[in-house]
């Protein structure tokens, strides 16, 4: 039997009545971009977010520019964040004409190390952003100290951790903005591309929601230049649909992660990373003696498993698991094979591979396997014995 990395069609199947009377609701409505849809999602948003403000907007990396548009980030400004992260991050600071200046990450947590953070200050860093990788927050409380020591704007990148939390507060409510995708493979999916901003703060609300509509305010006049950053309707009502499921989406996640670790720890060769050995604040991570790497969710953090990521050790050793996994029909990924500081488009910045030596080792150790609510038990149980027998090959 084959396992797929992601099965869409369970998730949204289960919801097809509720889904097309939301479909034929916005046909017949006549209004298809932002209007009441989006209002009644913005305010569900919020609501279940605890922030005070939330913004639908076109995507999430949209979400990422218009937090950066709305704090004024812009040419001559440098931004700290990650370099293993997806390109969105990075790629929306060169959009504004800031320039990305990359973070080392932590190998127990994957998330951004705040001591390689604090040495890569300058007279122009401007902001800071932590991703909420894999869907376990940053260390924020660090992140928070070392923005307001020197009067840094923080955006949240809480595109892959909607519902995570921190210390009991979710993700993406602790900075000036947090951002959200609802790319269909997020633990919040819509049926295309969506997201959103949150904010506490009501005039960086205000402004992002200006920037949204081209700037302008009122219609036809543009204070600013903004862009074409709306939420189609028809998004906001699917996402309506699912996020009253978002809990039992989560705690499905949860069990499968726990699965996974249950078995796999099992196996020679196999240990769970140890949160005490967090690098991101601290003096430095440990490092298990082992072939495979477990996943581990901090004890102060709400993990939500937008993936069960791994490491392999050993110089070619991920591949050729992937290899295995791909040739017994087990679904996986590599969430991401290149960090940003060796892609191409960033190469003026100067940077070397051994610059970032967490990152750079990270993209060639980790895999991610099958963890969407749906996976049936059976399929992880399948997962872990092609896994075992890899170790015994």
């Amino acid at each position: 039997m084959n396992v797929n990395l992601l099965d869409l069609k369970a998730q949204n199947g289960a919801l097809e009545p509720e889904l097309q009377e939301a479909f034929m609701r916005v046909l017949r409505s006549g209004h298809f971009i932002l209007g009441p849809e989006v209002d009644r999602f913005e305010r569900a948003l919020a609501e279940f977010t605890g922030a005070k403000h939330a913004l639908g907007v076109s995507s999430g990396t949209d979400a990422i520019l218009v937090a950066l548009m709305a704090l004024g980030v812009g040419p001559g400004d440098e931004v700290l964040c990650p370099s293993f992260t997806f390109f969105a991050t990075a790629g929306c600071v060169a959009r504004v004409g800031a320039t990305p200046v990359f973070v080392d990450s932590c190998p127990v947590c994957f998330n951004l190390d705040l001591r390689d953070a604090a040495r890569r200050m300058t007279p122009r860093t401007k902001a800071i952003i932590p991703v909420h990788l894999f869907g376990q927050a940053a260390e924020m409380e660090g992140v928070l100290g070392l923005a307001r020591h020197h009067g840094l704007r923080v955006i949240e990148d809480a595109a892959q951790a909607m519902g995570a939390t921190y210390h009991g507060k979710q993700v993406g409510t602790l900075g000036d903005f947090g951002t959200i995708s609802f790319f269909p493979t997020k633990n919040l999916g819509a049926l295309g591309d969506a997201g959103a901003l949150l904010t506490n703060d009501t005039a960086l609300f205000e402004r992002a929601k200006i920037l949204r509509m081209h700037g302008m305010d009122p219609k036809y006049y543009h204070q600013v230049v903004g862009g074409n950053f709306r939420l189609d309707a028809l998004q906001a009502a699917m996402l309506s649909v699912k996020l009253p499921h978002f809990n039992g989406y989560t705690a499905a996640r949860r069990r499968n992660a726990a699965l996974y670790t249950e078995r796999l720890a099992q196996l020679a060769d196999v240990e769970v990373a140890r949160a005490e050995d967090c690098g991101c604040a601290t003096s430095g991570a440990g490092e298990p003696n082992a072939r495979i790497i477990l996943p581990v969710a901090y004890p102060a953090n709400g993990h939500i498993w937008n993936q069960y990521t791994l490491r392999v050790t050993g110089a070619g050793r991920r591949d050729a698991m992937r290899a295995y996994l791909t040739s017994r029909g087990i679904g996986s990924e590599i969430y991401y094979p290149l960090p940003l500081h060796e892609q191409a488009c960033f190469a003026s910045l100067g940077y070397k591979p051994e610059d970032f030596p967490w990152a750079h080792r990270l993209a060639g150790e980790v895999i991610s396997l099958p963890i969407y609510p749906e996976i049936p038990a059976e399929q992880i149980e399948q997962v872990c014995a092609v896994i075992a027998d890899f170790l015994r090959a």
